[in-house]
């Protein structure tokens, strides 16, 4: 009896049919060694550390008289001739090196305003004629609600920058269709008296996802 030789598409089954056999079996030996922990368990993910919510707070880090007004907070500081003369300019008084004296009342505030004390004197702001308000270099009296003005009067390019939203900070919406947006006052972020902002730590930078080498140095990238 003479055999029939296979057809091409009989053995071109018969292949596949041997391929799947034997990715059964590859696939068969790879469960069976995770199963004997033949290579061993992956060391614990490490706790990635959730970055601190105070680099994300929104909240200005000073509040404005203005700020003061809106929230309805005690405004007794801003009340002047409580305890000084109204018409007579509070008395300055200097020490040996020019400094200002200031009063054991207003020990709270730090005369920083300005390198080599050159901004070391009271009335360069406040106006010593009516303590309830401000004063320009160009004498302009402001209330202090409109304290960015007076210090537009001084510092006139960064002024420009913050009118145009370029120094500063908003808060609210660039989309003036989903809301309203407000633009800092200066005091928001800068002390008046002490203008320079102190240093703060920076965010952590990005977590690289991957578990340190034992010798503590962290794994090497992979080449591409």
């Amino acid at each position: 009896m003479t055999r029939v030789p296979p057809t091409p598409q009989e053995q071109a089954v018969r292949r596949t049919n041997w391929v799947l056999i034997a990715v059964s079996v590859v696939f068969l030996a790879l469960a069976a060694a995770m199963l004997a922990n033949v290579w061993g368990h992956p060391p614990p993910q490490q706790d990635i550390p959730l970055v601190d919510p105070a680099f994300l707070d929104q909240t200005a880090s000073r509040q404005s008289y203005a700020d003061l007004v809106r929230a309805k907070e005690d405004l007794s500081d801003f009340k002047c001739y409580t305890c000084h003369e109204k018409g007579e300019p509070p008395p300055l008084r200097f020490d040996d090196q020019h400094n200002i004296i200031v009063p054991e009342e207003h020990a709270n505030i730090e005369t920083q305003h300005g390198s080599h004390n050159r901004n070391n004197l009271c009335f360069n702001c406040h106006n010593e004629n009516n303590l309830l308000s401000l004063s320009t270099r160009e004498k302009h009296e402001l209330s202090f609600a409109d304290s960015s003005r007076l210090c537009g009067s001084c510092h006139g390019p960064t002024f420009r920058d913050w009118e145009a939203g370029v120094h500063g900070r908003k808060n609210g919406y660039w989309d003036k269709s989903r809301g309203e947006s407000r633009r800092l006052d200066c005091v928001n972020c800068h002390n008046p008296h002490a203008p320079r902002i102190p240093a703060r730590p920076p965010a952590p930078g990005p977590h690289p996802l991957r578990t340190p080498e034992p010798s503590g140095r962290a794994a090497s990238a992979p080449t591409h």
